[in-house]
């Protein structure tokens, strides 16, 4: 099997380098390469018997664990695509993209068991489930799983499927503006194409020991999971409270020496006031990867004071894309410098231009669109044709080009400068968040009569998400209820900050809600 599908890359490691760790899971397991790929096949097997089949979907409905990790390879092994979700978002909206890509079978924990089958059951037949006890200490639980359901029928090996570099890896849900998240498709080819660049570039090694903080179902994970697998280094698993502690992280990845460190700033900012980083070493830090958001120069300037050995890299990419241009930080920032880095120069496996309202390429130096096509880019939206259509520039020969919907400036010298965006999407904590989501999911409050939601620019946080409503008979909710409500119907990246009422919502001239009024309130 050649090596251009992602499992083939793991499958070349493990015969080269069986011994080696591949997953280190704090507090709970470490995999070597031979146990991983062994794992991996044991879920292939099990897929293969329940009736998966090359392009079919599975979900992934679990926290980050090595369990999880092994999960991945082996849907991909069984020649499906996986689709993650946020194990910590409602229910309901897990639910939704379970169902939406007709997934075939979902791996999942116990405890979610019981919420996912009513939630699925409201739109549909719920595929057969397999169970893992997260909670289980004397082994992996995913291995007790499979011996379970062994016992009850062993799963006959199955050979690994090759799919192809077309054939489809991962669907990966992000926002979407009509109120129901997207599944963007993404091939064997986009990931490949995407780690061999990072290997090009990065040139990482056996020795290299990765951060994994992105959550599975958030693109940067593709970075933390194949690039190390790949060239037989070590994948550290960071889970989602300690990634959001910055006195417990900080202690971590210096004692894990981390190698190679990637997430969005705001984490980084965090580690950098929380953290007390004088108190580790963290000579063993050669990388720091940033993407997801505009870093602040006064917070990078921070980060750098503490760790001022590891080269920093600005990584820039919508989903669709994963990572289509970067920016390696000068090493001395100079003290004048206010302004945020550009997101610099296309990846070498990509291209980029900068295209006006009417898809034209603008001139040099003036402000438009920046529009991407190469292998690293998506093949659509799952099942959303208007989606696509709108999605692409198509130029006379059929050429697709992404269109991202932020608009740039090429510098000679530095190549693309991020001027924002061009619609009503925001990144908050790394997250693409559509406003429009947001409303949809408040408008379902009983008492919610009109919803507007806004975002205004936050020193510390990057942006601030405001919600204002106008409500049925006056009678307001109080804040904790609102944001309650919220995390029922949203993930958590998405609960508004501020909550205002108001009598009624302005309108324009148009008779349309005045955005940029309740900007101003």
């Amino acid at each position: 099997m050649s090596l251009e599908t992602l499992h083939a890359q793991l499958d070349a490691t493990v015969r080269r380098s069986p011994d080696r760790t591949a997953v280190d899971d704090p507090g709970r397991a470490t995999l070597s390469y031979r146990e991983l790929g062994a794992l991996s096949d044991r879920v292939r097997d099990r897929l293969v018997l329940l009736g998966v089949k090359p392009g079919d979907r599975v979900g992934l409905y679990m926290v980050k664990s090595a369990d999880a990790i092994a999960t991945i390879f082996g849907i991909l092994k069984a020649g499906a695509a996986y689709v993650p979700v946020d194990p910590t978002a409602p229910p309901a909206r897990c639910a939704y993209i379970l169902n939406n890509c007709s997934v075939r079978v979902i791996l999942t924990e116990r405890r979610l068991e019981p919420a996912l089958r009513e939630e699925i059951g409201k739109l549909g037949n719920v595929p057969p489930l397999l169970l893992l006890d997260m909670d289980a200490t004397d082994s992996l639980p995913l291995a007790l799983m499979l011996d379970r359901e062994d016992a009850a029928g062993r799963a006959p090996v199955a050979a690994t499927a090759d799919p192809g570099p077309a054939g489809l890896a991962y669907i990966l849900y992000t926002s979407g503006s009509t109120g129901k998240p997207k599944g963007v498709m993404l091939t064997h080819r986009c990931g490949v194409s995407y780690v061999d660049w990072c290997s090009a570039v990065f040139q990482p090694t056996e020795h290299d020991r990765f951060s994994s903080h992105a959550p599975l179902h958030f693109d940067l994970s593709i970075l933390d999971i194949y690039v190390p697998l790949k060239h037989g280094g070590t994948l550290v698993l960071i889970g989602e409270e300690m990634g959001k502690d910055p006195l417990n992280l900080a202690p971590l990845i210096a004692e894990k020496r981390i190698t190679v460190w990637y997430s969005t700033p705001s984490i980084l900012s965090l580690l950098a006031q929380y953290g007390k980083l004088a108190r580790h070493d963290y000579s063993a830090l050669r990388f720091v990867f940033f993407a997801g958001e505009v870093f602040p120069v006064p917070q990078l300037r921070a980060i750098k004071a503490s760790w001022p050995q590891p080269r920093y890299f600005n990584l820039y990419g919508p989903t669709e894309t994963n990572v289509c241009t970067y920016y390696e930080v000068p090493a001395q920032i100079p003290a004048e410098r206010t302004e945020p880095f550009p997101i610099g120069k296309t990846c070498e496996h990509l291209e980029c231009k900068v295209v006006d309202l009417d898809g034209s390429t603008v001139s040099a130096g003036d402000e438009g669109e920046l529009v991407v096509k190469g292998p690293g880019v998506m093949v659509g939206y799952w099942n959303l044709a208007e989606q696509n259509a709108a999605a692409f520039l198509v130029d006379p020969d059929g050429t697709r080009w992404y269109k991202t919907g932020d608009l740039v400036v090429e510098d000679a010298k530095d190549g693309y400068i991020f001027h924002g965006r061009r619609d009503r999407m925001v990144k908050r904590r790394g997250y693409r968040v559509e406003l429009g989501e947001i409303e949809a999911g408040l408008a379902t409050h009983v008492q919610a009569k009109e919803v507007a939601v806004v975002a205004l620019p936050d020193k510390d946080a990057g942006v601030k998400i405001k919600a204002f409503l106008s409500l049925k008979d006056g009678v307001k909710p109080s804040i904790i209820e609102m944001k309650a409500f919220s995390m029922e119907k949203l993930p958590k990246y998405m609960v508004p900050d501020v909550f205002t009422f108001l009598e009624a919502l302005p309108r324009t001239s148009t008779d349309k809600i005045d955005y940029q009024t309740l900007k101003t309130l």
